[in-house]
């Protein structure tokens, strides 16, 4: 199948890999005309202008924006309503509001363009990984684009079957999944982000806790100095707690026990800040990631070593690099 996409930073641009890979076309377009040209030389068609892109697609156009959420989504999304036709698509796979994606989908609806939602999940190390991904628009056209989500969803590996799921059927096994009508698939992508705040919280609090299990605030018999690289490694292995976060802690622990190449400076990048939100709308109690969304303002004014931990965990899955303090 053919697809185009636009942008081709740490996520976009192994995604076209992966899907090249998978035997699919792409025609990509970056405003960095290296990035661009690194991909051609791998397989791709380069593009060197929206209007480029459009004319090297065939009928029905299938074009993939991945750029930062926000002004930037919407200014592509927008310009790309301008230069498709009737019954081509348009998917946002980063990190958009869901609201925005309803009112972008009329939008384009207007215009008898389709548009598709994908909460994206993977980070750097979805080529070999796969990516998890959430799924929201309109049916038709989800279905059409399913030979794309297939061979970028990291497809059921090794992973055991779930009790009681040998007659159930559908994609999530596969790890895609549909999720609804527009916004659904950026609705669900940002509950599991909220989660990941809460998850990635726990695990710098426990940590911390170790780091400092030899204050002298302690009695002298209850000092204990512990090799954190060695817990998190062991509770790899068959702990109930257990993750790719753990995975992940670990590595970083590995590398640097103290974490001194990290402040601590924790960003958001907006969906932790949305699923607060929909909790407030919906009425819904959501104690736990309120509390680690507030854990990550307060950590640009004073940083813990829960919070080195909490930085470490963002730069390993997704290479997100630490911002000054402003």
């Amino acid at each position: 199948m053919q697809l185009g996409m636009i942008g081709l930073g740490k996520m976009g641009a192994n995604m076209v890999r992966r899907l090249m890979r998978g035997g699919h076309q792409c025609v990509v377009y970056d405003r960095n005309p290296e990035h661009v040209q690194r991909l051609v030389a791998e397989g791709a068609v380069g593009a060197d202008s929206l209007d480029d892109l459009a004319g090297r697609l065939s009928a029905p156009r299938a074009v993939w924006v991945m750029v930062p959420a926000g002004e930037a989504t919407e200014t592509t999304v927008q310009a790309l309503g301008q230069r498709l036709e009737p019954n081509d698509i348009v998917i946002d796979g980063g990190n958009s509001y869901f609201k925005d994606d309803v009112r972008r989908a009329g939008s384009l609806k207007n215009r008898n363009l389709h548009y598709v939602d994908v909460g994206t999940s993977g980070g750097t190390w979805g080529l070999d990984r796969g990516y998890c991904l959430m799924i929201g628009g309109p049916n038709a056209a989800v279905h059409h684009l399913d030979p794309i989500f297939r061979t970028l969803a990291p497809g059921r590996g090794d992973i055991p079957r779930t009790p009681g799921r040998s007659t159930v059927t559908g994609t999530a096994e596969e790890g895609y999944l549909y999720c609804g009508p527009s916004g659904a698939g950026h609705f669900v992508k940002m509950v599991h982000n909220g989660i990941e705040y809460g998850l990635m919280q726990a695990y710098a609090e426990g940590f911390d806790i170790f780091r400092h299990a030899n204050s002298e605030n302690l009695p002298k018999d209850m000092q204990y100095d512990l090799n954190l690289p060695e817990i998190a490694e062991v509770w790899r292995r068959g702990s109930v707690v257990g993750s790719w976060l753990l995975d992940l802690t670990a590595a970083a622990l590995v590398e640097n026990p103290d974490l001194s190449n990290f402040t601590g400076a924790v960003q958001d990048s907006g969906e932790g800040r949305w699923t607060v939100m929909a909790a407030i709308e919906e009425g819904v109690r959501a104690d736990v990631l309120s509390a680690s969304l507030y854990t990550r303002f307060r950590s640009r004014q004073d940083h813990s070593f829960a919070e080195k931990v909490l930085s470490a965990m963002r730069y390993q899955f997704g290479g997100h690099v630490e911002q000054p303090r402003q």
